[in-house]
């Protein structure tokens, strides 16, 4: 037991006037049903049983109304503004991640939004002044092809699309934003902030400013991840692996017209093997690279006289005759034919990304179509060729039998077939084919899969800026801490940030080129002219004004160009995660210290908007933009599974609250959130829904120790600490002792008066505990409570008061002491009324019978509070047994162990007891064992009685 035993026991202050309590009772006295007869209807009215006009149960239509009602009558809506007008010492700043404006409300965001409110309410609770702005990412390809629907881009100009798109949003944002308030949270949601709001877009465009100006963002052509079913370049943010991916694996041949020294010493004709899933590439290899340190062979196959080079750790997988070794490094110099373009020759090369676990330990590169590869080009000065348009398929450098077909379908067909031929190189290209299960990129939007192919685009140098993000990464607190690990490999995977998309839903880059060189004209004053623009009209004044407003003489003059009318105006679009990235600029650079506490969303902003923000503001500050962050989890289907409305797992929020059977309501949802694990993904179905309504708690219910597991995000632990404290000290003891008290001492008596504080103060300290995860029945608890004035709402009123003035010294202990004692008894009668018992306990004097004196000063008492802990009928304390002790008695021994001052007073005493069935009468009135015959009141019933008459 804790301190707060004390508190329970005695109160350390009485109730400044006698009420009825506010409780559950259901006219029991003493844990047994009260009776009709006519003795105890005698005394019926002399009862003070509990009274409340607190609803107990609420379904249905009376549910959703009441919580509408109670939003309407405690200020939900004002909440927000309240305290931040308040004058606060401290602060606590939760920088909302903008959910996408794409579609209706889903459980996803009821997680997000709901784990956010729950840490805000509780630090308003606290006292702190709390900065929440709700916040939308409104740009983007989905927004983009839902606007438009079955009507496409054709014919529309770049305003037309870009009106649909944002009406559209506008559209999403109102519908979640009338559920994000259905739900409870708590916001100024007149000062939302919008990635397409003009003002956003002008901050937006400062960051993008200062990072050209340091060189950070710059414009090339390389490699990216293109999706032809979005007609656009993508991030790596913007892909989803698809680990069931089939790819036609093929193993090429290179044949060797320049033998390295090693093999042509051996007079043998060798051709390099290789091993690619991506046939179509073929056409545009450069190279074939090696690992120098590794050991390779010369192999023959066991049919024909054919010879290959291959690392000899992959020759068990291919099954070939071994001739003789050679190491990697002995490779350098060999040039090889190309396997399907007559008279083109490739060599070999050393490379550090060629690995061992597939394939022939020899890689066929194609710099215009891999990462790596490009890096193998840009070291050896190798071109990049590429041969595949924007839409996914071969152009005319791939020859006409290849050109405006698929590169992923039926140009990989084609090619296949004919390099298998020998087709166009005179031999078989194609030693082997086989099916390959791999994991393959895919865009998010489209899910249809992505090629690489170069394309003149803007980039971030994340390379330069990885070691400042890691070191900044270090200072930043991260829950779970097992999610810092994902962060960091995210931000190693990352060499650079292509920005740049081939939209016209978003944020313009603000660059102009020149009509006859083609060069990009764009610095600090273009940019900051344009930013200005933005600001006041918004960025479809990109394509609204003449070119001679966006750039004016007096820029032109300061950057020394020519005529506006030799530029033209750049197309592209900011990649929506430095859209979202920069909110840092456009939401917390008007706080002081301009970082948040805290960003809270799911696993999928590890490579996201976490990182995204995270790389945005140290270029610009060199500070992460966070001082904490909290990763949550998917919700999920009660089997584990992703939702899809195709498999019919998917859990509508407003189904939850107003529509199902039966409607739950908001708080059932908010309980939701509070009782999962957050870290993980969470399951949410009818069954949990319904579980968690037949656990739901009651609200005279008692907490303590909350706050630590509030600032863990951890308001499952909330719930457990409740519900344990609910479970054992109050129902199973506090709530059983304090009856007889409650209902039957005189009603101005000092220490029922003095129980209904206690109850107060438990019912005060439950109901803000709990608030901010429930904060409809909290509210609805509070205006049901006595002790405060009617007009006044519980988050408004604070957190939990504490007082040094419940604690007295020894008193825990004695409690403590008290209930090893209550325990020895109840295990003598198993099953047994305790009420029907008389207990004599034996101490031998010393520190734990002085502590048992503090409870009970007579020797013997039927009214003492240690007779009320032990809910016997009497208790009689003494040194040591009676000799006259009845034979029958059941004795039972045990020892406490004292420790007073953190330790500096340690005693462990020992203690005995006898139980003996009383020979007192059960009194009419409290129903207890302490009557002198069964017509009779007991004394402390008698005296009662005859005042009131």
């Amino acid at each position: 037991m804790s301190a707060m035993c004390g508190l329970l026991l005695h109160g350390a202050r009485s109730c400044t006037s006698s009420r009825r309590c506010h409780g559950t009772g259901s006219g029991e006295v003493n844990g047994q049903p009260a009776e009709n007869g006519s003795g105890n209807a005698l005394y019926r009215d002399s009862v003070l049983l509990p009274k409340t006009e607190f609803p107990m149960k609420l379904t249905g239509q009376k549910l959703l109304d009441r919580e509408l009602q109670i939003q309407q009558e405690c200020g939900f809506a004002d909440l927000y503004s309240w305290q931040r007008e308040r004058k606060a010492k401290n602060k606590f700043c939760l920088h909302d991640g903008p959910p996408y404006a794409n579609g209706d409300p889903h459980v996803g965001h009821a997680l997000n939004k709901i784990l956010k409110d729950i840490r805000n309410r509780f630090e308003m609770l606290r006292g702190r002044q709390v900065h929440y702005i709700p916040g939308w990412d409104c740009h983007g390809l989905p927004i983009e092809l839902k606007a438009l629907g079955d009507l496409g881009t054709s014919g529309l100009s770049p305003l037309q699309i870009r009106q649909k798109a944002r009406e559209f949003a506008e559209g999403a944002i109102a519908r979640q934003k009338a559920a994000f308030q259905r739900w409870g949270v708590m916001a100024d949601w007149d000062q939302c902030y919008y990635t397409f709001d003009g003002t956003y877009e002008a901050a937006q465009l400062k960051v993008f400013q200062e990072m050209h100006s340091k060189g950070l963002i710059y414009q090339d052509y390389k490699p990216v991840f293109w999706s032809p079913s979005s007609g656009t370049a993508l991030a790596e943010a913007e892909l989803e692996y698809n680990p069931e991916h089939v790819s036609r694996a093929v193993y090429a041949t290179f044949p060797l017209v320049t033998l390295p020294p090693k093999i042509a010493s051996q007079k043998v004709n060798v051709s390099v093997l290789v091993w690619t899933t991506q046939p179509w590439t073929i056409p545009a290899n450069q190279a074939v690279c090696y690992m120098p340190n590794a050991q390779y062979s010369v192999v023959k196959r066991a049919d024909n006289s054919e010879k290959f080079l291959v690392a000899t750790e992959r020759t068990a997988s291919i099954l070939f005759l071994h001739l003789f070794p050679l190491l990697g490094s002995l490779l350098e110099g060999g040039i090889c034919k190309h396997p399907t373009i007559p008279d083109k020759q490739v060599p070999l090369l050393p490379a550090n990304h060629v690995t061992m676990v597939k394939g022939t330990g020899l890689v066929h590169t194609a710099p215009a179509h891999g990462m790596e590869d490009y890096s193998v080009a840009s070291q050896f000065k190798l071109p990049v060729e590429c041969m595949v348009d924007e839409d996914g398929t071969f152009n005319e450098l791939a020859g006409p039998e290849l050109q405006k077909l698929s590169v992923m379908t039926e140009g990989n067909d084609k090619g296949i077939k004919t390099w298998k031929r020998g087709k166009n190189t005179g031999c078989n290209a194609l030693l082997k084919e086989e099916q390959c299960v791999h994991s393959y990129p895919y865009d998010w939007r489209t899910k249809q899969p992505v090629v690489i192919r170069p394309s003149k685009q803007w980039f971030i140098n994340t390379e330069s800026l990885k070691d400042k993000a890691k070191e900044a990464l270090q200072k930043v607190r991260v829950l779970p801490e097992s999610a810092r690990s994902s962060l960091l490999t995210m931000l190693d995977r990352r060499t650079y940030w292509c920005i740049s998309r081939q939209r016209s839903w978003g944020v313009l880059i603000p660059v102009f080129y020149h009509k006859e060189s083609g060069e990009a004209l764009i610095n600090k004053y273009t940019v900051s002219h344009i930013a200005q623009l933005f600001k006041e009209k918004g960025s479809d004044c990109w394509w609204e004004l003449p070119i001679e407003t966006l750039l004016p003489p007096e820029v032109l003059k300061k950057v020394k160009a020519g005529a506006a009318s030799d530029y033209v105006r750049g197309e592209d679009v900011l990649d929506i995660w430095f859209d979202s990235g920069a909110s840092w600029a456009a939401v917390l650079e008007a706080e002081s210290d301009s970082r948040a506490d805290v960003y809270v969303e799911g696993k999928d902003q590890i490579g996201g908007w976490f990182q995204s923000s995270l790389l945005t503001s140290v270029a610009v500050r060199n500070k992460a933009p966070y001082k904490s962050l909290v990763v949550h989890g998917f919700a999920v289907s009660e089997k584990g599974e992703k939702m899809s409305k195709s498999v019919g797992n998917v859990v509508d929020p407003d189904v939850v609250i107003n529509g199902g059977k039966p409607a739950y309501g908001a708080d059932v949802l908010r309980w939701w959130v509070a009782e999962s694990n957050v870290f993980s993904d969470v399951q949410i179905g009818p069954s949990a829904l319904i579980y968690l309504l037949a656990t739901f708690i009651s609200p005279h219910q008692g907490v303590f120790k909350v706050t630590d597991a509030y600032s863990e995000f951890d308001a499952g632990r909330v719930i457990r600490v409740l519900q344990a404290f609910i479970t054992r000290e109050l129902s199973s003891f506090y709530f059983s002792i304090i009856k007889d008290r409650l209902y039957c001492d005189a009603e101005d008596s000092l220490g029922r008066r003095s129980c209904q504080t206690v109850l107060e103060e438990i019912l005060d300290g439950v109901t803000r505990s709990i608030a901010p995860i429930l904060p409809h029945m909290a509210e609805e608890v509070y205006l049901h409570a006595p002790g405060h004035d009617k007009e006044e709402t519980l988050f408004k009123s604070g957190w939990i008061k504490s007082s040094s003035v419940w604690r007295r010294p020894g008193l825990e202990e004695a409690v403590e002491g008290a209930c090893a004692i209550r325990d020895s008894f109840l295990s003598s009668i198993p099953g047994k009324n305790a009420a029907r018992y008389d207990l004599t306990v034996a101490i031998e004097p010393g520190l734990l019978f002085e502590l048992m004196e503090s409870l009970q000063e007579e020797p013997t008492s039927t009214t003492s509070q240690l007779a009320e802990l032990m809910m016997a009928a009497r208790v009689n304390l003494a040194t040591k047994m009676p000799r006259d002790l009845d034979p029958e008695a059941l004795l039972n021994h045990g020892t406490f162990l004292i420790n007073l001052e953190g330790g500096v007073i340690r005693e462990e005493s020992a203690y005995s007891i006898a139980v003996t069935p009383t020979s007192a009468a059960r009194c009419p009135r409290c129903r207890r064992y302490t009557a002198n015959s069964a017509d009779c009141l007991c004394p402390r019933c008698q005296s009662i009685v005859s005042q009131a008459h």
